[in-house]
Formats: C-alpha cells, sequence, structure tokens
C-alpha cells in the first residue's frame, strides 16, 4: 500500500495507489440528460410552431449563464491571483517592507532570508462553487433546447402533407412507401365478444399519395401498416378458417424486408388519440390480399435477411419452443413466439431477452476478448489471443462484431440504443475505472436522446437506461456486500446484478403491466446459466447457415438444449399461481412500489445479518408464490370451505364453478383470459373438470379455455350446435384435439348428473325440430342450464338475449323461481322484464370487467332486479363470489370482502327478507320441466 508521502507528492487528489483506485462517481452528465429527455418527451408529437419558442427561450437563458459564470470565473481568477503574491512579514512591526537577502545570495547553494523576516504564501481560497453550478444549469437547459428542437424537427412528419387529414375522415388512398421496420405478428386478442384476428404489423413512410380530391403528391409521411394475417392468396368468405388455436406463420407480409418499396391501396385511420407513436395514420389493408413490391430491398438489408431467414430455417427441426425462442435470443426475431410463451416471459420478467439488448453484443464481445477487465492486459483472455490477434486487430474485429451485429439486428432505435449502451460499457469496463461508467452511460442516453426524440417515450429505452445503471452502480457494492457475508464470488455477482436491475425497473414495470412478479429473480438467475450458450451457439448458427446448412442445423440442435431450459424456466415460474402480484397501475402505482423499495432496501441489509430472519423471509416468499389453497383460505378467508357454486372474477365474460366434489368442479364458460381462469381455479383448489360446458363461441366465453385445461384433468367439452364465429368454434376444437378432450353438443331436455350437482339444459332447440324455431343468433343460441345443488337452484342462460329470453319461456311455461340467476350479457341493457319477473331470483350474479366501455351493467337493470328484492353482486366491484352452506344457511362470500356474514345487497335494493338466499317455495323447483 503506498505511503502517505507517496500520495502527497503525487500531485493528484487520488493519489498514486493502484491505477483502478476510484474516487466518487461522476455525476456531471445527469443533469443535462434529464433535462434532455424531459424537454423531448414534451415535445415529440406537437406542431413545431409551439416548440421553437421554448427551445429559444432555453437557448437564451444557457447563454446567459454561460457568460455569467465565465464572468465570475474570471473576476474569481484575478481575486485568486492578487492573493497568492508573496507578503512579508516583519517580525514585531505591523508594516510589510521588501525581505533583505544575503548579500552573496546569488552565489550561494542556499538563499536566505532576513533573520527577522518571512515570506508566507497565502494558501489557496476555497473556491467558489457558483460558476459550476451556472455552468451545470447551462449544461442542462442547452441540452434540453437541443432535445426540444430535435423532437419538433422530428414530429414536423406528422402534420406535414395532406394524409394526416385525410386519416381523420377514414378516406380511401393509393399510396407507395417504404418499409421501415421489420414486420411483427400481432397475436389475437378478445375484444367484447370477438376476437380480433391476428395481423401482420410493421412501419412505413408514405412517399406517392393518391386520393380523391387531393390528387398525387409526394411526400415524406411515417403510418403504420396493419394487414390480416391469413394463408398466402385471397380468401373467399365461404372457405373454412384454419382449424388450429395458432395463425399461420408463413404469409408473405412476414417476408418484407425494410427498405422493400410497396404499393397499396387501403383505407386510412388516424392513430389513438393521446398515443405518442411516430406515425401520422395507420394504413388497414383489407381482406386477405398479398403484398405489392415495386421495388425489392436494398443489399444490405437483404443480407441481414438472408442470414435471419437462414437461423430460422436452421431451427426448423427443432422442438416448439426452441424453434420460436433461439431466433428471439439470437437477433430479437420472434415472429414464431406463441402468445403463451411470451406471457410467460413477461410474467418472470424475462422479456428482455426476447428483445435485442445490449447484453447480446457483450456475450459476443466477451467471448472475442474475454474478461473486459484484462482486455488490456499481457494475460488477456478470449479468443483473440489464442489466435495471435494484436490489441489493434482485436479492437477493429470489435468493432466489425458490432457493425454486423447492428445490421443483422436491423439499426431501428433500439438496436442502436443496445450497441451503444453495450460497447460503451464494456470500453469503459476494460480500461477498469468503473469511475467513468456512468458518465459514459449518461452520454450514451444524451446522444441518443438527441438523435431520436421518440426514446423518450420508449418503456424499453427507459429500462435498459435503469438497468445497465443498476449494473454499474448498485450492483458491485451488493456483490461486495454480499461476499463480506461469505456468499460465493459468482453467486453473489449474479445475486447482486439480477437484484439490481429488478430493484429499479419494477416500479416502471408497475406502469406498464399493473403486477409485479415475485419469481423475477429466481427466474432471471436459472435462465442467465442457459443464456450465454444458447446466445453464442446461435450466433455460430446464424454465422454457418450460409454457408453449411447441416452444421448450422447442428449448433442449433446444441443451441436448443439450453433454450429450452429458458422456456421451461419461464414456463414453470408463470405457472406458479402467485407468481404476479396485482399492484395499482399507472404513474401513482410506479412511485408507490418506488417508496417501497426505498424502505425495503435498508432492512434487507439487516435482515442478510441474521439467518434465522432470512429464512423466514425466504419461506414466507415461497408459501407467497406457491399459494396452497388450504392456507390461502385460512388466511383470507377465501374461498369458503364449503363452497357449492362460485362465479370468477375474469374481467368483461363468464366463468362459473360449479362443486362436484373435493377438487372436483364442473366449469361453465371460460372467460376472455386464460390467467385469470387458471388462477380462479386453483384458488378454488379445482383439480379435475367432469364438464366444461361452454354456452357459446364468443370469446369473452371461450378464449380462456386454455386456462381451464392447463394441469387439470377434463373429462369432455360440451358446446352449443351452432358454430358461430366459425373462428372461435374452430380454436375450442383445436385446443381440445391438442389436449385429446372430446367435444359434444349440448341438447335440449339433456339431463345430467356429476356429484351432488344435478342440471338440465333447457336451450337451444335442435336445429329442424318441431315446435320452436332453431336460433340463429350466436347469443340466442346460448345454451341454457337449470342447476339444483345443496338445496339452491340455479338459472344459467348464456347471453341469451330478449328474444331468446321469450323464447325459453315459451318452450318453458312453468320455468319456476329460482335463487340464483346468472344475468344474462353481462348485466346488457337489453333484457326481458317479463324473465326476469317469472325466474324473481334471490340473488344476480353479474361477469363483467371493471371500466368496461359497454355500460356494463345497466343502471335500468339494477334498478329493474332490486324492485324484485334481488339482490346484485357484480365481479367488478365485488370481485369473485362463492356460495356456501345450505337450506336457511346459505350465503354469498366475495373474495373483495371475504368473511362468515352474509353479503349485504346493493345498497338500491330492497330490504333483503329473513333469509338472504333460501327461498320459502324452495321445494316448487324439483317440480318436472318440459316444453
Amino acid at each position: 500500500m503506498p505511503r502517505p508521502s507517496v500520495h502527497a507528492a503525487s500531485g493528484h487528489r487520488l493519489g498514486a495507489s493502484h491505477p483502478r483506485q476510484e474516487g466518487p462517481t461522476d455525476l456531471r452528465l445527469i443533469p443535462p440528460v434529464l433535462a434532455a429527455w424531459a424537454a423531448a418527451a414534451l415535445a415529440v408529437g406537437h406542431p413545431m410552431d409551439r416548440i421553437w419558442p421554448a427551445a429559444v427561450v432555453c437557448f437564451v437563458l444557457a447563454t446567459a449563464l454561460c457568460g455569467w459564470a465565465a464572468a465570475r470565473r474570471r473576476g474569481e481568477r484575478r481575486q485568486r491571483k492578487a492573493e497568492l503574491e508573496p507578503q512579508p512579514i516583519e517580525a514585531g512591526h505591523g508594516s510589510a517592507r521588501r525581505p533583505r537577502t544575503h548579500p552573496r545570495a546569488d552565489t550561494h547553494p542556499r538563499t536566505e532570508t532576513h533573520p527577522r523576516t518571512e515570506t508566507h504564501p497565502r494558501p489557496d481560497p476555497p473556491r467558489n462553487p457558483r460558476p459550476q453550478i451556472l455552468l451545470a444549469a447551462a449544461a442542462a437547459l442547452l441540452c434540453a433546447a437541443g432535445a426540444a428542437l430535435s423532437g419538433g424537427l422530428h414530429s414536423a412528419g406528422l402534420y406535414q402533407g395532406p394524409l394526416p387529414a385525410l386519416a381523420g375522415t377514414y378516406a380511401t388512398v393509393t399510396v407507395e412507401l417504404t418499409v421501415t421496420s421489420d414486420p411483427r405478428i400481432s397475436w389475437p386478442r378478445v375484444n367484447g365478444d370477438r376476437q380480433a384476428p391476428a395481423s401482420v404489423v410493421f412501419d412505413a413512410e408514405v412517399h406517392r399519395l393518391t386520393a380523391t380530391g387531393a390528387g398525387t403528391v409526394a411526400t415524406r409521411t411515417p403510418v403504420l401498416v396493419i394487414a390480416r394475417l391469413g394463408p398466402s392468396g385471397p380468401r373467399t368468405p365461404r372457405s373454412e378458417p384454419r382449424p388450429s388455436p395458432q395463425p399461420p406463420t408463413n404469409s408473405p407480409w412476414l417476408d418484407l424486408l425494410p427498405s422493400t418499396r410497396l404499393h397499396l391501396r387501403a383505407p386510412l385511420a388516424p392513430p389513438m388519440p393521446g398515443g405518442a407513436d411516430r406515425i401520422a395514420a395507420v394504413l388497414r389493408v383489407p381482406g386477405f390480399q398479398e403484398p405489392r413490391i415495386i421495388e425489392g430491398p436494398s443489399t444490405l438489408q437483404r443480407t441481414a435477411g438472408d442470414l435471419r431467414a437462414g437461423l430460422r430455417e436452421a431451427t426448423d427441426h427443432l422442438p416448439a419452443d426452441a424453434r420460436a425462442l433461439l431466433p428471439g435470443l439470437v437477433v430479437g426475431d420472434t415472429t414464431r413466439v406463441p402468445p403463451d410463451l411470451e406471457e410467460a416471459f413477461r410474467a418472470t420478467d424475462l422479456s428482455h431477452l426476447l428483445a435485442v439488448s445490449g447484453s447480446n453484443l457483450t456475450i459476443v464481445l466477451v467471448l472475442l476478448i474475454g474478461p473486459p477487465a484484462l482486455a488490456m492486459r499481457v494475460e488477456r483472455r478470449g479468443l483473440a489471443p489464442r489466435l495471435g490477434l494484436s490489441l489493434r486487430t482485436t479492437a477493429l474485429l470489435g468493432g466489425a462484431l458490432t457493425l454486423a451485429f447492428v445490421l443483422v439486428c436491423r439499426p431501428d432505435p433500439s438496436v442502436l440504443r443496445a450497441a451503444a449502451c453495450g460497447a460503451i460499457a464494456l470500453l469503459a469496463l476494460a480500461t477498469g475505472r468503473r469511475r467513468s461508467l456512468v458518465p459514459a452511460l449518461a452520454a450514451a442516453a444524451l446522444l441518443l436522446l438527441l438523435y431520436d426524440p421518440w426514446l423518450s417515450h420508449s418503456y424499453g429505452f427507459l429500462l435498459s437506461v435503469l438497468a445497465t445503471g443498476a449494473l454499474l452502480v448498485l450492483a458491485p457494492r451488493w456483490s461486495a456486500a454480499l461476499r463480506r457475508r461469505r456468499v460465493p464470488p459468482r453467486l453473489a455477482e449474479a445475486l447482486a446484478a439480477t437484484a439490481a436491475a429488478q430493484a429499479v425497473c419494477a416500479p416502471v414495470v408497475v406502469v406498464i403491466s399493473s403486477r409485479v412478479s415475485l419469481v423475477a429473480i429466481p427466474c432471471n438467475l436459472l435462465a442467465e446459466l442457459a443464456v450465454a450458450p444458447a446466445t453464442v451457439l446461435g450466433f455460430a448458427a446464424l454465422g454457418a447457415a450460409p454457408f453449411a446448412m447441416p452444421v448450422a442445423e447442428g449448433l442449433a440442435w446444441c443451441a436448443g438444449w439450453p433454450t429450452e431450459w429458458v422456456a421451461a424456466v419461464a414456463r414453470t415460474g408463470a405457472g406458479f399461481p402467485g407468481a404476479q402480484a396485482d399492484w395499482p397501475d399507472g404513474w401513482r402505482g410506479g412511485l408507490l412500489l418506488a417508496a417501497l423499495v426505498l424502505v425495503l432496501l435498508p432492512l434487507a441489509g439487516r435482515v442478510l445479518r441474521h439467518p434465522a430472519a432470512l429464512v423466514a423471509c425466504a419461506l414466507l416468499l415461497i408459501l407467497a408464490i406457491l399459494r396452497p389453497a388450504p392456507l390461502t383460505r385460512v388466511l383470507t378467508g377465501w374461498p369458503p370451505p364449503d363452497w357449492r357454486f362460485a362465479m370468477c372474477d375474469v374481467g368483461q365474460g363468464d366463468a362459473s364453478v360449479l362443486a362436484t366434489g373435493p377438487g372436483s368442479a364442473v366449469v361453465i364458460d371460460a372467460g376472455p383470459d386464460p390467467r385469470l381462469v387458471d388462477r380462479c381455479l386453483h384458488t378454488l383448489g379445482v383439480t379435475r373438470v367432469p364438464l366444461v360446458l361452454l354456452t357459446h363461441f364468443h370469446a369473452d366465453h371461450v378464449a380462456g379455455l386454455p386456462g381451464v385445461l392447463k394441469g387439470r384433468s377434463v373429462g369432455a367439452i360440451q358446446t352449443t350446435g351452432l358454430r358461430h364465429p366459425p373462428e372461435q368454434a374452430a380454436f375450442v376444437r383445436a385446443e381440445a384435439a391438442a389436449r385429446g378432450v372430446p367435444v359434444v353438443a349440448a341438447a335440449a331436455g339433456e339431463r345430467r348428473r356429476a356429484g351432488p350437482v344435478r342440471w338440465q339444459v333447457l336451450w337451444p332447440p335442435p336445429a329442424g325440430g318441431p315446435g320452436v324455431p332453431a336460433p340463429e343468433e350466436p347469443n340466442d343460441a346460448s345454451v341454457t342450464l337449470l342447476v339444483r345443488t345443496a338445496g339452491l337452484t340455479l338459472l344459467f342462460p348464456g347471453d341469451l338475449e330478449p328474444a331468446g329470453q321469450q323464447a325459453l319461456l315459451r318452450a318453458y311455461p312453468g320455468l319456476p323461481r329460482v335463487d340464483v340467476l346468472k344475468v344474462p350479457h353481462h348485466g346488457s341493457p337489453h333484457q326481458d322484464p317479463v324473465f326476469l319477473q317469472r325466474t324473481r331470483p334471490r340473488l344476480a350474479v353479474v361477469g363483467v370487467g371493471r371500466d368496461n366501455g359497454y355500460g356494463h351493467p345497466s343502471p335500468r337493470l339494477l334498478s329493474l332486479l332490486h324492485s324484485f328484492g334481488t339482490a346484485v353482486l357484480r365481479t367488478d366491484v365485488h370481485g369473485a363470489v362463492a356460495l356456501t352452506g345450505e337450506g336457511p344457511t346459505l350465503r354469498a362470500v366475495t373474495s373483495a370482502s371475504p368473511g362468515p356474514g352474509p353479503t349485504q345487497a346493493h345498497p338500491h335494493a330492497a330490504p333483503p327478507e329473513p333469509s338472504p338466499l333460501h327461498h320459502p317455495q324452495g321445494d316448487q323447483t324439483r317440480a318436472t320441466l318440459g316444453p
């Protein structure tokens, strides 16, 4: 260790110790980055005339502050120079005079002063920090002005030309455009009772526009193109839909490469209001049209496309998950990733593996240069010294690899961000000085924001910067703290890196998804074991595919093993019932989680000092993730132990459950979201399903079917006879066939029993049968059940409309009063008052989503039910609903406020009768029903 004298003689405030000696983190670039980020976020998407005045004001203020700081610094310098001049001090007298030296001082080796006169230079006065503060403020204002001007210039294209105005009128236009991004799949999503078809989405720039009334105009306007994903070639209306739950991935739209010029005729639509997208309009290609190419892609884009296509071809023989995931791990190609795997990656916070990030580049460069800290030393590692490459050659090869990385992964903003962050981090690490990492990251973020101000609205960019900053600032300190507690070094580094990235990124993830992943840290640790070998082997397969496809296939086969491991980690982690915890959404929820993290971090350090407390916290986390049903019931009171019927809270949709024995239940409808219905069934402890009855094929009743089938033994699936919409009917058949579950049609008059539950199918009548004609509308073809269990009578009419309800009453004039009515069509105002009066339920349950855009449930309907003395429970307010007890002890318990007491009726309901659910005339429900 250097001596203090060595430090003093070094002339440097850090001394002359080890070259890795670090000082405090340099944060001078942080204010300019924050100012530029805020200015760019406010500027993009607005006309230039609103931006340039603010930018000019910032520039003028920055110039004034610079001048003020320079003037203060000049004055301070003159004052310091005057104060540092030697001043004579004569003993015994207060006056100063010139010192007297020895008469032969010019020839004597030592110069002597007068014995009673000394010369003392004054110590350095403390520097005034005001000039530095002024310069920092000026730099922040200059960066803000530059970012605002850049944002205005980038947004100018959104308001030029006739295309934005034509989009507001939904005009049909003919355009010539250039593809500017890789096509990506927008998987089907539930939209009300329909499931939106899968589509191909890509960004483009319109160069020539032809429209009625506007003529032909040359322009440069960014647009978003949406083409329906289907088989190659046009599709006739009578063609049979694909009997597969996954849309095809061989559409010609997916083969388009950036820089390709197209000719399209399609209707325009305006972008979503309040959005921060860099588009002026949306082009929706009608039907199943094929793209009309007028000019192919450039040579560079064609080369990159061939490499990506070669990697896809090399992975064709791999298992499904590896085939879908490996191109995403290597070059961010997620066209094959199915929605369930993508959802699993989101639930475990592994989505960053599917996006091109700096880690991809880092892995490849580390393979070349070895550990970055040793890159400048004689004992450097990696492939470069083994191949005899000099440092200069290694640097050139690393630059070539970076350029190839950008080329293959496309020079999109996200790729440029990844390349900049990865390259700068490696460069700073190679010098062995962590102090330069934060300024390097800040400089990269600042340059990228000035180059592309739209990044200020990108959550991906924000997460990338936060994660990189956490790895540079927090991870080394946490790793050192873990090593001091005898944690192995490699494990300490992995734990610290994962925990630091998760701590700073979790509040932003909450803003996006309104949930907190409890399995993120262990899943990331387990996945990291396989990411590096999968990425390296994948890049090797990518490079070998153009020259030797068998070699590429062998490398891809080797990469498939670690890739399968990553997919298994994601699926397993997402499969736990407590993998995700709901959290308030928006920035309010993000700030709340950030405050919670700041409170918990100091406590975590104390917990690490006490092994018993650490083990207790780990056990609590495991219980929160596993959520065993008996423990959940004890802690929350939900579900009640002897529940008979439950309506799950699955959003805007229906999913009802009838208990048929321990761990067994009949499920009526599956809701729109597989994750929500699976969570509900797990909470109820359902592992066996003798029958899944789907009342009709609308998406809000059948799209959650995979969640019901997941990990459960299912006897059969029963459906209505009207297979409409045909796409949803095909989806149900494909899901059932994939799991070997038979599908049967329900028949009116059919009676069945499962344990204590007995039911009769009342509706719909068979097609072509006598009496009542078969309905032709999906809602009115809903399977209607009358169920009896534990002295309780329930009616499930699906989504019957007033016409169907009236037809049901005509077919069954003896339809009795019921204890529980599942309100048709989520509380739609379209209800038949006679039907409600005839059934006159004591309790009505409504499956409805929060803040749905349909106004469900209708206030008029609620008033009508209250006028009958009916208590109303709705899932958007009360959560899931369960009925427990038998006879006079029947009670309704909700998950929002579970408890042993009876559920209170709606505030507008009539006062309840002495027994909330027991009907005094319940024996009448045992009468034989018939038309």
